[in-house]
């Protein structure tokens, strides 16, 4: 499964489209394409209890646990729509991703 398609980026804004936190609107802080996996802010936290080692002390930590690409959708804030995804290749080579409705391009940031 590692050459699955992952149209998902890190630091994309997503919404979760399934499960309990249906409708969250989060950025994605890590990809694990292999797995088809995202981490995503805020969303399914869940608390562990760490016991205290060496100088760093013990708790109960919240963290993020990964959920499945599946069940996230690119969100654009400013039309507050999900964003289906498509490829398209400039005239300068780079390979861009695409929004389909409006055709614009979404990794301007990159260059």
């Amino acid at each position: 499964m590692s050459n699955a398609k992952c149209r998902i980026k890190s630091g994309d804004q997503v919404i979760v489209t399934t499960g309990k936190d249906r409708g969250t609107v989060g950025r994605v802080v890590r990809v694990m394409p292999s797995d088809r996996q995202v981490i995503v802010e805020g969303v399914r936290r869940v608390r562990r209890h760490r016991k205290p080692v060496g100088e760093t002390p013990g708790g109960i930590i919240e963290k993020e646990m990964p959920i499945d690409i599946s069940n996230v959708a690119l969100w654009n804030a400013a039309e507050n729509r999900r964003v289906k995804v498509t490829y398209r290749v400039l005239e300068d080579g780079r390979k861009v991703r695409v929004d389909r409705k409006t055709n614009a391009v979404l990794d301007q940031d990159q260059g």
